[in-house]
């Protein structure tokens, strides 16, 4: 086994050996070829894997609206929300049968930059759509804007501990690989993160690219406080994987319902883990208070009928759910790690947790209940982020392009 995971670590060094000698070949060959920039609306290519329509509204509507775009494509594998200006191309039925979603969708986005010659590509995440936004930048002269959603995790130790099955499975953190990395995204013309903490990260690594922070634009028309009566305590949203930590979520609901008034719970969100949460949450004797939903569209409905919104992750850029959570007045509970810091000011708006176990969430959630701090902290982490309306990010967009 040991054997088998260093030759797959070798081949990939080689991989990404060979990807930098293209870059860099490209980049001789076109070297007086790249498009002179200009302050005319541009044509804008952009691909993604994604889990809600949330999510990629929250990111191509306020660059879409911006006076600086012409038109946005879209090449996805699954369906793309109706956006003005917004057009959604997918690859033909025939080539993901051939090579599956993923690389149907990689090699569909190729096709379509290299048929219309775009002035701008996007990718979102660096694995693998910002490497592939920087080749194909390169070879057209486009410009080439990596929208850095995960944080520091999409590089660090070689991408070992991301959902990209291509380099998660190292097992274990490779900095060659790392170095790899950080030297496409060095290249990359533009990187958008979620908040400062990634962008720190990759100064601190000798990056030197430019940086913008726009965790995207949230539609305050939608994402609102109501008077509705609350039916559950917490609330947590995101994807039932590993790195979100259920679990400790579980864990803590435990502990503060043996010691204080029962407290229900929502996890809104799908992924590989449900099965196995579902059945910690019976162990645990939980079942009459934590609901599994699945994953909704209609998330702010949801988070409308909750009082706190929790997050337990191992690592976060900063959350949308969260950034969601907060327009709609509520609180938050939340790990201090990644960019969450840059929105929650501990004891303000809600609570940064850094020792990330059991009891300290737990502490916490019975610490907001007290005297009903959650109003006020709601009211504050409202304030907090009216700066995030589409309309902002637009105009910040428009500066950018």
């Amino acid at each position: 086994m040991l054997l088998i995971r260093w030759v797959y670590r070798l081949i990939l060094r080689l991989a990404l050996m060979g990807y930098h000698l293209l870059i860099s070949a490209i980049e001789f060959l076109t070297r007086s070829r790249s498009k002179s920039k200009t302050s005319s609306p541009k044509k804008i290519i952009a691909t993604a894997t994604f889990y809600s329509d949330h999510w990629i509204k929250t990111h191509l509507q306020p660059l879409a609206q911006s006076s600086q775009c012409e038109e946005l494509l879209m090449v996805a594998s699954t369906p793309v929300p109706e956006l003005d200006k917004v057009t959604a191309l997918y690859p033909p039925p025939w080539l993901k049968i051939i090579l599956g979603s993923v690389g149907s969708r990689l090699a569909y986005f190729s096709y379509i930059v290299l048929k219309e010659r775009p002035d701008v590509l996007v990718g979102f995440h660096l694995l693998l759509n910002g490497l592939l936004v920087l080749l194909l930048g390169k070879i057209t002269g486009a410009k080439s804007v990596y929208i850095c959603g995960g944080g520091r995790v999409e590089v660090e130790g070689g991408g070992y501990n991301t959902e990209n099955r291509i380099f998660n499975k190292i097992g274990q953190p490779d900095f060659f690989i790392e170095r790899q990395l950080l030297k496409a995204v060095n290249k990359i013309d533009l990187v958008v993160t979620m908040g400062s903490g990634a962008i720190d990260f990759f100064k601190e690594k000798g990056v030197d690219s430019q940086f913008e922070i726009m965790p995207g634009g949230f539609d305050e028309s939608l994402f609102i406080p109501t008077e509705t009566k609350p039916e559950f305590d917490l609330i947590l949203v995101g994807r039932l994987s590993q790195v979100k930590r259920v679990d400790r979520f579980l864990r803590a609901l435990k502990l503060s319902t043996s010691k204080a008034t029962v407290l229900t719970a929502v996890i809104v969100g799908c992924g590989p883990l449900r099965a196995e949460l579902e059945q910690l949450t019976a162990e645990l004797g939980l079942t009459e208070q934590v609901s599994f939903v699945g994953w909704k569209n209609d998330i702010e409905q949801w988070l409308q009928k909750s009082r706190v919104f929790v997050l337990t992750s191992d690592s976060e850029g900063l959350s949308q759910a969260m950034i969601q959570a907060m327009m709609c007045g509520l609180p938050v509970i939340v790990s201090d790690v990644g960019d969450l810091k840059d929105l929650v000011q501990d004891g303000y708006n809600g609570y940064l947790v850094p020792t990330l176990t059991p009891e300290s969430f737990s502490a916490a959630f019975d610490q907001i209940f007290e005297n009903d701090k959650s109003i006020l902290m709601g009211k504050h982490a409202l304030d907090d982020v009216r700066k995030l309306s589409i309309d902002q990010v637009a105009l910040q967009w428009d500066r950018v392009l």
